[in-house]
């Protein structure tokens, strides 16, 4: 039996999706519970060149959305929210879900040579849907996810491995 493009992305973005909603909500308890302004952590990073808490989170709804997007042949969702507050990140996290929820396999499935344009400045980069998935899509989601997980272990927030992997 084979997977498919749309089983290899979708399903797996959402999940981890709701697996990140999770982590901020132990996030949200922690900064209550510590008497930390959510900005803190939202601003919290491993190391002065790396993203902070808060852009890796918005890394990871951005990997989903916009690969699974133009991959079914639709512009990349805008999701036109503020990003201040952990309940504005958790309304960015809710709305790739439901976009992505929206998507049927059918508009993913057999596109894995599909040419996708990617603009980057004032070039555009054109990659193959499945190779695009594969070698870069999936690394940075889960990069960006690792790290958002790692900056809330760093600083005390308690989560594990399972927060991360979720329930199957």
């Amino acid at each position: 039996m084979s997977t498919s493009l749309y089983q290899l992305s979708v399903p797996t973005f959402i999940k981890f999706l709701g697996n990140l909603s999770h982590i901020l909500d132990k996030a949200a308890a922690f900064a209550t519970e510590k008497k930390i302004e959510q900005s803190v952590l939202l601003e919290t990073r491993l190391y002065p060149n790396m993203f902070t808490f808060g852009r890796q989170l918005q890394r990871v709804a951005d990997h989903a959305t916009s690969y699974s997007a133009r991959l079914a042949g639709l512009p990349p969702p805008k999701f036109d929210l503020p990003l201040t507050t952990f309940a504005e990140y958790q309304a960015l996290i809710k709305a790739s879900i439901d976009f992505l929820s929206g998507l049927e396999a059918s508009q993913i499935d057999g596109q894995e040579t599909r040419e996708i344009s990617i603009p980057r400045g004032t070039e555009v980069r054109v990659v193959q849907g499945q190779p695009h998935l594969l070698n870069n899509i999936l690394p940075n989601f889960y990069f960006h996810l690792t790290t958002a997980y790692a900056i809330l272990r760093h600083i005390g927030v308690d989560v594990g491995k399972q927060d991360f992997l979720g329930r199957s």
